[in-house]
Formats: C-alpha cells, sequence, structure tokens
C-alpha cells in the first residue's frame, strides 16, 4: 500500500518542479538563460532546444547572448526568438544573437506578480488533485483488501500530511517569486 501513496507522492513532487520550471522562465528584470528553455529551433529537420545548437551565456545583468555553433543557425534562433512569447526582440550581428532585457515598469512587476500568483494556484489544484486521487484510491483499495477504519483514516492522513507539505512548499515558491519580481 505505501509503494503506490509513494507514487501520489511523485506526482506532488512533479507538479511542484513544473512550477519551478514555469518561475524560471518568467523575468524579472535580469537576464535568466532560462527563458530560452521552451524555444526549439529547427535543425536539420528536427526541433532542437536552442542551448543544444549554441552557446547561451550572460555577459551582463540584463543581456543574454546566443552564441551559435554554426552560423547558419543565426537566422532560425532569431525567427524561433520573434515568434516565440519572450516579448524581447534579438539583435543579430552577424556571429550572435543578444537578447537585451528592459527595465521593468512598476506596473509591469505588478502584473507579473499576479500571474506568479495565478501559477502557484494552478500548482496548488495540481497537488488538490493528486490528493483526491489517493483518497479515492485509499477508499477503493480499503474496500478491496479489507482495511480497518483506521487504516484507512491513518492512510487519509498521510495524504493530507502530504498535501499541506507541498502547499506549504508552493507558498514558499510563490513569496520567494514575488520577492524577486518586486525587487527592483
Amino acid at each position: 500500500m505505501d509503494k503506490r501513496l509513494d507514487e501520489f507522492k511523485d506526482k506532488m513532487q512533479k507538479s511542484y518542479e513544473s512550477l519551478l520550471k514555469d518561475y524560471a522562465a518568467i523575468r524579472a528584470g535580469r537576464a535568466n538563460p532560462h527563458i530560452l528553455d521552451k524555444i526549439t529551433v529547427d535543425y536539420y529537420g528536427a526541433p532542437t532546444p536552442i542551448q543544444q545548437v549554441a552557446n547561451v551565456n550572460v555577459p551582463e545583468a540584463r543581456m543574454i547572448q546566443i552564441s551559435p555553433w554554426e552560423t547558419s543557425m543565426l537566422k532560425e534562433i532569431e525567427k524561433a526568438i520573434m515568434c516565440s512569447d519572450i516579448g524581447i526582440n534579438p539583435t543579430n550581428d552577424g556571429k550572435s544573437i543578444r537578447l537585451v532585457f528592459p527595465d521593468l515598469t512598476e506596473e509591469r512587476r505588478k502584473e507579473l506578480t499576479k500571474d506568479v500568483k495565478k501559477m502557484g494556484e494552478a500548482g496548488k489544484v495540481a497537488i488538490r488533485n493528486v490528493r483526491r486521487d489517493a483518497n479515492d484510491f485509499v477508499k477503493k483499495t480499503g474496500k478491496a483488501e479489507d482495511l480497518s477504519e483506521d487504516e484507512t483514516k491513518d492512510l487519509e492522513d498521510q495524504i493530507q500530511k502530504l498535501t499541506d507539505e507541498y502547499i506549504k512548499k508552493i507558498d514558499g515558491a510563490i513569496d520567494d517569486k514575488t520577492k524577486e519580481v518586486m525587487t527592483v
């Protein structure tokens, strides 16, 4: 029975990690190479992440420099960045591409904190859905395996403690990202 609960814990962990990845893509005025994680380019017919076809570095606090290993990839990378939703226009100098991050306005920072909170709430909903599935599983298998009411209640308590732990982690991640976004 506990092995199955480990599966639900793994699902909660994956939901939490997914939220952290989403938060990494939010730009807070500083250049963060993770903003490029979801962008792929056409590399000889295969969609490939930018990090696999170019060197990505941060020479300054508000700039990302992308140096492709093959200069023929410059146009592809530039096109992929323009088509993405990161909201930054790339500058191509013939050898590399630069992304300059503008300073965020107070209004934009507030919008980003709202987005951070929405993503956090979506993460909490995912955790609660896992809790619901786990509780349903306990009820079904409890009847099938003739578990006593006390054993069933103990398992449900374990699931609730696990849920509370992950909700607390998500709240911490929301607070951390909100502070990062609001820091000028």
